[in-house]
């Protein structure tokens, strides 16, 4: 039995989405479900051939990725807003 074959599909599918589209980390990702060094770099190696072949795959893959990209952007300007607010207590302070 090869390696691929060592882990659930469910569990693949699970940690290529958290990787894809939550932006977890390979050692984070290794370390909580007890995985092989290798296997998520596998995994994504075979995730990038699939795409090649097959359009519903590519597609979900970069759903995933829009995702993360959104996500980051959100959290970004949500710091800037957080930012933008204290500053403008400050100043109002200091027109007082």
């Amino acid at each position: 039995m090869t390696n691929y074959n060592k882990y659930e599909p469910e569990l693949k599918e699970k940690v290529l989405r958290l990787y894809l589209e939550e932006g977890r980390t390979k050692k984070s990702l290794t370390e909580e479900y007890h995985l092989g060094q290798g296997t998520i770099t596998y995994w994504l190696q075979q995730r990038r051939k699939e795409c090649q072949t097959k359009p519903e795959i590519k597609q979900e893959t970069d759903a995933y990725e829009e995702i993360r990209r959104l996500r980051k952007e959100l959290a970004e300007s949500q710091k800037e807003n957080a930012f933008l607010k204290k500053a403008a207590a400050f100043f109002a302070k200091e027109i007082d």
